[in-house]
């Protein structure tokens, strides 16, 4: 039968997040709010939704004076992302 779409993936600024990032290295916050056209709160919110549940890592430095808010997707978000695309392709057989 057909198999649970993570949830928490189901999201749709969560999935474009997670669709970035498995096409990069690593994006910084404005890259990411650039592409997904959400807001600084919004964006905020899911970033940390996906790193506490070690979907991705979240690193905050300062580049020069300005803060700087990195992400990289890491090996238990891939598997989770992959697994939920194959999810969604048996729906879709």
């Amino acid at each position: 039968m057909f198999k649970d779409l993570d949830p928490l993936l189901h999201s749709q600024l969560r999935l474009a997040i997670m669709s970035l990032l498995i096409s990069v290295k690593e994006a910084d916050f404005v890259f990411l709010k650039e592409q997904t056209g959400a807001t600084s709160g919004n964006l905020s919110v899911q970033i940390d939704k996906l790193r506490e549940a070690g979907y991705i890592d979240v690193e905050k430095m300062f580049q020069g004076k300005m803060p700087r808010t990195v992400c990289r997707i890491n090996r238990v978000g891939v598997e989770a992302f992959n697994a939920y695309v194959k999810a969604l392709q048996d729906y879709l057989k």
